[in-house]
């Protein structure tokens, strides 16, 4: 655990923490909590430390709405109620190949300085460092965050897209295949990341893609719940290290209004649904470091 980044977020106060080994789908978890000790009842700091095999319920790294941790790092971080930040580095030694550093700040977000929401970042690089260094991880390392990007999702043009549908949307034949906005986040090496593409009359295509515990984890509810993809693309590409293999998906959801939710892609209004799979998924592997 990253004591001193623990001990920034609270001031420089004298800490208490408590911990335990749990299992978790048949892997040892470590897990972790830290608080001040003049103040049992204030902010409590959650660390997660595991092997990318033990994949289920794996936090910021799983969600698409998350930004990228940047700075060198494989990571996501993420504001729902709570910030929350994960990290990934490659590491033969682990099941799975790879080490999954998971934090979280059990404190509203409103009630927390922007120190604090940084920290939660650095307290999970730095403890990812510090378990690396013990389990003789060969991956590489970033930087101590200096900030955080809390970036919403954007809507823009095709042509004007930047994130993680940068590249996405073949800018000439958008017009004619009735794509007319892009929704994305910052494009990056976050966990999980995703790109909408809206067509003419409202419906539109979710894109996802995912890496590591993340990609272990949507592909196991896939298998178990194959009737919630029904229509849906998917692809699997192999990727180095704890990455492994990455996973992409494409779901086309009918128009607001419209009867019967997500809809089969082969009656959607894009063109070639395949072909927009085939161009996020490339330009994903690309930014993740993953072989074409």
């Amino acid at each position: 655990m990253a004591t001193d980044e623990a001990r920034v977020f609270f001031s420089g106060a004298d800490l208490k923490a408590r911990g335990h080994t749990s299992e978790w789908v048949g892997h040892d978890v470590e897990r972790c909590s830290v608080w001040a000790r003049s103040d049992a009842s204030g902010p409590v700091l959650r660390l997660q430390i595991r092997p990318v095999a033990a994949h289920r319920t794996s936090g910021a790294a799983e969600e698409a709405s998350a930004t990228p941790l940047g700075h060198g790092w494989n990571g996501s971080f993420l504001i729902r109620k709570n910030p929350e930040a994960a990290v990934l580095v490659d590491c033969d030694s682990l099941p799975g190949k790879g080490l999954l550093v998971l934090t979280e700040s059990a404190e509203d977000v409103e009630d927390l300085s922007e120190q604090q929401v940084v920290q939660v970042a650095r307290f999970a690089t730095e403890s990812a460092r510090l378990a690396a260094k013990h389990f003789g991880c060969q991956g590489t390392l970033g930087e101590r965050p200096p900030r955080v990007d809390r970036t919403d999702w954007q809507r823009r043009s095709p042509a004007s897209a930047s994130g993680t549908c940068r590249g996405v949307v073949d800018v000439r034949a958008a017009r004619g295949a009735g794509i007319t906005t892009v929704t994305e986040k910052p494009a990056g090496r976050a966990l999980t990341e995703s790109c909408s593409v809206e067509t003419t009359g409202g419906g539109h295509y979710r894109l996802t893609a995912c890496y590591g515990a993340s990609a272990k984890q949507e592909i196991y509810l896939d298998t178990r719940y194959p009737g919630s993809v029904k229509g849906a693309l998917m692809r699997p590409h192999t990727c180095r290290g704890a990455m492994e293999t990455a996973y992409y998906k494409l779901v086309h959801f009918r128009p607001s209004g419209a009867s019967g939710g997500a809809e089969p892609t082969e009656r959607g209004t894009v063109g070639d649904p395949k072909q927009l799979l085939e161009r996020f998924a490339a330009v994903s592997a690309e930014r993740h470091g993953c072989p074409r």
